[in-house]
């Protein structure tokens, strides 16, 4: 049977709890066993030391009588004698034969016996040859054993209160994994259902994969929302904007087709052309849009802002010249080349230059026209900006001006379907940029923003 996401998560935090137990108390089990070995070894070392002093100076008689008398009082784990050649105890205290082999051993654990206590207990020991006899010191390891067994005896614990607390860590993980996750996924089914007004909550300060995959949602649905908003408007606007070119075809084309007159068909199948064409760019404008907004980023090149500035420069000189129009272009940065979208980029720029040509002219004649193409630096990176010296855009109307078919009054009386400003707006987000509306004082600045 499959588990589910949570009930494996459990059983993770289950398997962890215990392996951390076991591998702390394993840890601690072979530290402590090591550590009293180590601890026997260097203190039968310095009384093998000692008694072998005795029996260099003294003789074997001496150094039998100090090991009857090397045992305290009570020791009973204390091993010390002399053995003769054959393994027999001569004096001290061990078994009356040994069992291991007869041979110079720095230090060693074994059985010494195989009767009684002493094939029931492992004993540290080391083994000198003295003369013809030996003389074996050591302690039997009881005390470690011991230790041992109580050490099993808390892994044992260790591993049941693991499990208890391992199950617990795991209901609560999994309870806190399954609530984000039952959050996302009860946005998730709503945004299936048509409501993409919801949200994940988020954490306040959080930055774990949750909160993160979070905001990811969050943003996929503001623009999901955003653009189910917009397509909804341009629909809408479509609709409306288009009525109005097509009602003028209809009837242009009825006049023309009961014009009797050679040169009155004539006249009005040239406003057909011109009926046409607003309606082949508005169309066009949308198109435009809806490629810049699903344009992927490998689409980018490493561009010099200032080349490609005064490449439109070069392009539109001539255009404002014959608009009556002094164009002049300031480049106030040098900054290095920039990935960007080329084509998409000089469109937008192009398109502010045409808005500033066709709506910057001053009222009467007054303060010159002049428009301005500047590259300018910007707290938040480059500026690319036209300045010119018409009548501007009031702040209450430049959110309008921004909307996908929206046309302030001052606009109406000239052709274009409202979506130039749109355009720029989404070329300039497609950048991680932002598209902004200033005043000029007088006239209007228009600038689209580049983080570096």
């Amino acid at each position: 049977m499959r588990l589910s996401v949570t009930a494996r998560i459990a059983l993770l935090a289950i398997a962890l709890a215990l392996v951390s137990n076991l591998v702390l108390v394993g840890f601690v089990w072979k530290w402590t066993h090591d550590d009293a070995i180590a601890a026997t070894r260097r203190e039968m070392t310095e009384q093998s030391d000692a008694l072998l002093s005795i029996w260099r100076s003294d003789g074997l008689r001496p150094l039998a009588a100090a090991v009857q008398d090397a045992r305290p009082p009570g020791d009973v784990s204390l091993v010390v004698a002399v053995l003769d050649a054959e393994g027999r105890r001569l004096a001290g205290y061990a078994p009356l034969r040994v069992s291991v082999p007869l041979r110079p051993t720095p230090f060693r654990v074994d059985r010494l016996g195989v009767t009684g206590t002493w094939e029931q207990h492992d004993t540290g020991y080391i083994l000198q040859p003295i003369g013809a006899n030996w003389l074996l010191t050591g302690r039997t390891l009881d005390v470690i054993e011991a230790e041992q067994r109580a050490i099993e005896g808390a892994l044992a614990l260790a591993v049941t209160l693991s499990l208890g607390l391992g199950i617990g860590a795991g209901l609560v993980l999994t309870r806190y994994v399954g609530k984000r996750l039952n959050r996302i996924a009860g946005v998730i089914e709503a945004a299936g259902e048509g409501d993409l007004s919801r949200r994940v909550e988020m954490v306040a300060g959080g930055a774990d994969s949750f909160d993160r995959l979070a905001a990811r949602l969050n943003a996929m649905l503001g623009k999901v929302e955003r653009l189910m908003t917009e397509l909804r408007l341009v629909t809408d606007s479509l609709a409306h904007d288009l009525r109005s070119p097509l009602a003028r075809l209809r009837t242009k084309t009825e006049q023309a087709v009961m014009a009797g007159d050679p040169q009155a068909r004539e006249a009005m199948l040239g406003g057909l052309l011109v009926e046409t064409d607003l309606v082949m760019r508005m169309l066009t404008m949308v198109i435009e849009i809806s490629r810049s907004e699903s344009v992927s980023r490998d689409r980018f090149t490493l561009v010099d802002p200032v080349a490609l500035i005064e490449e439109i420069a070069d392009l539109y000189g001539p255009v404002a010249e014959e608009a009556g129009l002094e164009f002049l272009v300031a480049i106030d940065i040098a900054p290095p080349p920039m990935r960007l979208h080329r084509e998409l980029l000089s469109q937008a720029v192009t398109n502010l230059i045409d808005n500033a040509l066709k709506h910057g002219v001053p009222k009467h004649g007054a303060g010159g026209g002049v428009v301005t193409l500047r590259l300018a630096p910007h707290p938040d990176g480059i500026a690319v900006q036209v300045e010119d010296r018409g009548p501007g855009i009031a702040p209450a109307d430049r959110a309008e001006a921004l909307r996908r078919f929206g046309r302030l009054d001052i606009a109406r009386t000239t052709p274009g379907a409202g979506l130039g400003m749109s355009l720029i707006d989404t070329v300039a987000r497609l950048h991680d940029g932002r598209f902004e509306l200033d005043d000029n004082g007088p006239g209007l600045i228009a600038r689209v923003i580049l983080p570096r």
